[in-house]
């Protein structure tokens, strides 16, 4: 079988859990290769996701790992069952990697919790203001391709409009000023984000510049619930694509910085409120 060139993230998760099991364990990878009947370079694929491992291999892993986290092992077992491709996979070779895995950690989480400080997070734009938000990327992109990223990001927000992930959202003063397209765009913008507060399954709350303490380092972020606690995912927004991070250690520091926001940020009819006055600003310009 080929190595694979490309895993995708959800392949390298995978393999990241099989590695942390390893280590947690105290073996050695030849180690659990030997006990596994495999050769330590089989053993290292698997952990870089090069190849794949089946259900059966997986729970054989969990075993010799001595791992008695069930919940997590039944996780990963589904995970490497998975056999159906994503709609993202389309544009494969069209768009950089960085949008397909967005496109999936989104439609694979349970639930999504979205922090913004630059722009109204991408699952709730309006096409005017996805494609402003693009056309300011430089240097500047083909027209083409500003509008192929923009039906890419009304695609991804069909998990939000099909109510089939729950969706918090914190959008900071900043992110709601900011004016991508103009006035009219922005004005148009933020009718569009009350109406989704309204929703089923959509929170929409606003961290507003007169709070004292802003939460954590400014970033674009998103926090990815998966079927368990340990298979949660960070995702940040950064100038040259997206970061993810699954660390223990980086997933408590984010539960954190997310429950600190969750005490600072206005309330959701205070939110709407705000924007409202926001509209009221923009609206004589519009």
């Amino acid at each position: 079988m080929p190595l694979r060139s490309n895993p995708t993230l959800r392949q390298r998760r995978i393999g990241t859990e099989l590695r942390r099991m390893r280590e947690q364990a105290g073996l050695g990878s030849s180690q659990l290769a030997r006990t596994l009947g495999i050769s330590p370079g089989q053993m290292t694929q698997m952990e870089k996701a090069k190849i794949g491992v089946s259900p059966e291999r997986l729970r054989t892993v969990a075993s010799a790992c001595n791992c008695v986290n069930q919940p997590l092992v039944n996780a990963l077992v589904d995970m490497a069952s998975e056999r159906e491709k994503g709609w993202w996979e389309k544009y494969r070779g069209t768009l950089t990697i960085d949008f397909l895995e967005v496109a999936e950690l989104e439609s694979r989480s349970t639930r999504l919790t979205i922090c913004t400080t630059t722009f109204v997070p991408g699952l709730l734009q309006t096409n005017d203001y996805a494609s402003a938000v693009f056309a300011r990327i430089f240097p500047p992109l083909p027209p083409q391709e500003i509008e192929t990223r923009t039906a890419f990001r009304l695609k991804r927000q069909e998990v939000v409009s099909s109510s089939a992930i729950p969706v918090q959202v914190f959008v900071h003063e900043a992110a709601l000023r900011m004016q991508f397209g103009g006035p009219s765009v922005l004005a148009s913008q933020l009718e569009s984000l009350l109406n989704d507060s309204e929703q089923p399954g959509i929170s929409v709350r606003v961290v507003p510049f007169a709070v004292d303490t802003f939460p954590g380092f400014g970033e674009n972020l998103t926090f990815a619930e998966g079927p368990v606690p340990e298979l949660d995912t960070i995702q940040m927004d950064v100038a040259q694509g997206a970061l993810f991070f699954d660390s223990p250690a980086d997933l408590a520091k984010h539960r954190a910085i997310f429950s600190a926001l969750d005490s600072t940020a206005l309330s959701e009819e205070g939110s709407r409120d705000f924007v409202r006055s926001v509209m009221k600003d923009v609206k004589p310009y519009a």
